[in-house]
């Protein structure tokens, strides 16, 4: 169960992204803003075709020192984005950014009871600026935690949790490269990762679980391709972790699975997640009963 982190004192109008422009740029005037990267016609017809990337992954996740068996969830999906108040546009606007979010899903069962993890990344297409949003909740049967950054004029971290002496805070840190920007910038364009950056923020689900502050560590960045696969590895010597990101080297550089090496309980062990299916899909109007057995096509 989730102890302290010690922190430091939908889609429904695809469309409306199709029309807007691209490359809409951010109206906040941040030194870090870079210029748009030029989207190809090959990333517009995949990402602005009406639906989501569905893909399943057959998860063993590290919890309490032993492996846990359950499933993961990647759903991508391209969407206009205000910057002003970081949500959804429901109407068309110049200042609108399109973003490719991401929402990640786990779930497994520690003994009786069940754990679900949820993280919504919106990261910019134009591939010039870090996550505008990130958010990540837990939730188990203890309770839940939930984590909320902002990128603005510093990163804003709002952070509630059921665990006395958490509670509910509020703070700000300087801006730092984030990991939750990889996977993003990994179906974007992997050639575009920065592989000079020295630190990061690692992501906001590894920091709820092991109760590490909510800051930047020193991190080594690197990139191998190993026959028809190109992985992505970022080391933690602080932390003693590793992440290691399998993908497809052509496009849409489908993310084909991922292994995450840490200390937990009183050994070390490695959560991975093995590809099982892909489905392209409108699935937000899939809600009638009869559409369960579409969760065939995703092995679920």
């Amino acid at each position: 169960m989730l102890k302290s982190l010690r922190l430091i004192p939908f889609f429904a109008l695809l469309t409306l992204g199709c029309n807007q422009d691209y490359n809409s740029p951010n109206s906040t005037s941040d030194a870090s803003v870079k210029n748009p990267q030029e989207l190809s016609e090959a990333f517009k017809s995949y990402w602005y075709a009406g639906e989501a990337e569905l893909t399943s992954y057959k998860l063993s996740q590290a919890r309490y020192g032993e492996l846990r068996e359950g499933t993961a969830m990647m759903v991508f999906v391209t969407e206009p984005f205000l910057p002003e108040v970081q949500v959804k546009a429901d109407k068309q606007k110049d200042s609108n950014i399109s973003v490719l979010k991401l929402n990640a899903t786990k779930t497994f069962n520690t003994g009786i009871y069940p754990y679900s993890i949820m993280t919504s990344i919106f990261y910019p297409v134009a591939n010039n600026q870090s996550a505008l949003k990130v958010s990540t909740s837990v939730q188990e049967w203890c309770g839940h935690v939930y984590t909320q950054l902002n990128n603005r004029n510093s990163y804003e971290i709002t952070s509630h949790s059921y665990f006395q002496g958490e509670a509910d805070q509020n703070f700000t840190l300087d801006k730092s490269a984030l990991e939750h920007d990889i996977w993003t910038q990994l179906r974007i364009d992997p050639t575009t990762l920065n592989l000079d950056t020295k630190r990061m923020i690692p992501s906001l689900e590894y920091l709820r679980l092991k109760h590490k502050d909510l800051k930047a560590y020193s991190v080594d960045l690197s990139q191998n391709q190993l026959q028809d696969t190109l992985v992505t590895v970022l080391k933690y010597p602080e932390l003693n972790r590793t992440l290691k990101i399998h993908q497809d080297p052509k496009f849409p550089f489908e993310i084909l699975s991922w292994f995450e090496t840490y200390p937990d309980g009183n050994t070390t062990l490695t959560t991975k997640a093995i590809k099982m299916k892909r489905l392209k899909s409108p699935y937000w109007n899939k809600n009638a009963n009869k559409h369960e057995v579409l969760r065939d096509s995703l092995g679920l």
